[in-house]
């Protein structure tokens, strides 16, 4: 048999419930009945790994296609020609640019991409259909972009429906606005195109408006609305809206010889 004093003692300075915890420690946040026995909380201090950081993702578009840093932009000389380019603001997927390249062999055009994804996609599509001398897509916001555009070095822009803001909070961010309209007459040479196109009623009347009473554009002979003009390629919202049965605006305007 054991002795005396090999057998467990009580300490009587513990109350019966400090008793019943001794031997466990409470957990740091936690409520009181969560308790830990203190050899199963030492197994877990020992067995904790570091903290690992995990790496952030690399951007893929990082190195996107931007435009030269210089302060007035020759896209002609850019794209290796002595002829006034044409223009897209927002070619999105590339339907139009692309097909535009492919449809017309003496075409150069250049198109103004605000997302970063897309213009690189288009641009390495383009180059990998081997039209990079006659075509390039830039991840760049429209309006500094032609800010920086040298004058008169633009045959024709395109601007396929813009303008996808619908609250009111949104409309300082309408591509189509007066001071667009002024950068792009500054950048198109006499006699030179803005074609414009949508499927919603409002914008095409506001459309309308903005570039009739700007001095330096003036409606095609036609009218300001016209039909398809056959540039040999569409958008694929045009495509989308012809086979919804959409009516489509489109808007022709050209540059006056003389104004703003």
């Amino acid at each position: 048999m054991c002795d005396e004093d090999c057998a467990p003692r009580r300490d009587s300075s513990l109350l019966p419930n400090q008793e019943r915890l001794a031997g466990f420690v409470s957990v740091p946040g936690c409520s009181a009945d969560a308790l830990l026995p203190v050899g199963m909380l030492l197994s877990l201090s020992h067995n904790r790994r570091p903290l690992q950081t995990i790496p952030r993702r690399a951007d893929p578009y990082a190195a996107a296609p931007r435009l030269p840093d210089d302060e007035v932009l020759d896209l002609p000389r850019l794209m290796g020609t002595d002829h006034p380019i044409e223009l897209e603001v927002g070619p999105g997927r590339g339907g139009f640019i692309l097909e535009r390249l492919q449809n017309d062999p003496a075409v150069v055009i250049v198109g103004l991409e605000i997302r970063r994804k897309w213009a690189t996609i288009v641009d390495k599509k383009i180059d990998g259909l081997g039209y990079s001398s006659r075509g390039r897509v830039f991840a760049e916001d429209a309006k500094p972009a032609l800010a920086r555009f040298a004058p008169r070095t633009v045959c024709r822009i395109y601007v396929h429906f813009p303008d996808p803001w619908w609250k009111k909070r949104h409309h300082k961010r309408l591509v189509v606005s007066p001071d667009f309209a002024s950068l792009a007459a500054a950048a198109l040479v006499p006699g030179g195109e803005l074609f414009v196109q949508t499927d919603v009623p409002d914008r095409a009347d506001a459309y309308e408006r903005v570039l009739s009473e700007h001095s330096a554009f003036e409606a095609w002979p036609s009218g300001a609305r016209v039909e398809d003009p056959q540039f040999g390629a569409r958008s694929p919202r045009e495509r989308r809206a012809i086979a919804d049965g959409l009516p489509i605006v489109r808007l022709r305007f050209r540059r006056r010889a003389s104004g703003e």
